[in-house]
């Protein structure tokens, strides 16, 4: 081996290097947006259930009124929580780049895979397609959660992964029935909302 390449390959080692012992010191900053993923949308499943058992007798128009609304709500509040993020000691290390690549690409898959859902039921007819939705959901979840907990090294991300991925099964297993809501919105609870505040906890209050 010439001496270029081993320069090369103890230069890839030492960044590999650095890469880890920043994933396992800097804090994770997008658990805010757990949160509030987790208690908006989670509300707008058990929205959506009491209008499917009639809790609420109301329009059927008011089922995409709900998840509008939600997304709306969400779309709001996630983009004050990425701003004040921005303000805080690492933000700009790699964990969190890639972290937040990561969940960026979920956001913007789930809305894709609504649009085409939507697309599909409105050509055919055919609206139960909607219930796989959740199943999608919680599988996109669960691939961000490892890539954070791969970056940061932390058993309980990975967990937290996991979860998500039993959770996807689990929708599936209940597509079709109204309790599928209510399971939706606890999973939401117990993979987002948990973990976000976990996080939320773990964010610096002075320079990292």
């Amino acid at each position: 081996m010439t001496d270029d390449k081993m320069q090369t390959l103890k230069d890839d080692i030492a960044f590999m290097k650095a890469l880890a012992s920043e994933g396992s010191t800097t804090p994770l900053l997008f658990g805010g947006n757990m949160v509030a993923a987790g208690l908006i949308f989670g509300a707008g499943s058990v929205g959506h259930w009491m209008i499917a058992t009639d809790v609420l007798v109301v329009s059927n128009w008011a089922y995409l009124i709900n998840w509008l609304g939600a997304a709306l709500v969400f779309g709001v509040v996630c983009t004050l929580l990425v701003r004040r993020a921005s303000k805080r000691p690492g933000y700009s290390a790699g964990v969190n780049k890639a972290t937040g690549s990561a969940w960026s690409g979920v956001g913007f898959a789930i809305f894709a895979m609504w649009m085409g859902m939507m697309a599909y039921g409105y050509r055919t007819g055919h609206w139960e397609v909607m219930n796989i939705f959740p199943t999608l959901i919680f599988a996109l979840y669960g691939s961000a959660w490892m890539v954070a907990g791969d970056m940061t090294g932390k058993l309980w991300i990975k967990l937290t992964a996991l979860g998500s991925f039993v959770a996807a099964v689990g929708m599936g297993f209940l597509s079709g029935v109204s309790e599928q809501m209510l399971g939706y919105a606890a999973c939401l609870v117990l993979l987002a909302v948990l973990p976000g505040l976990i996080l939320m906890r773990q964010e610096p209050t002075d320079i990292v």
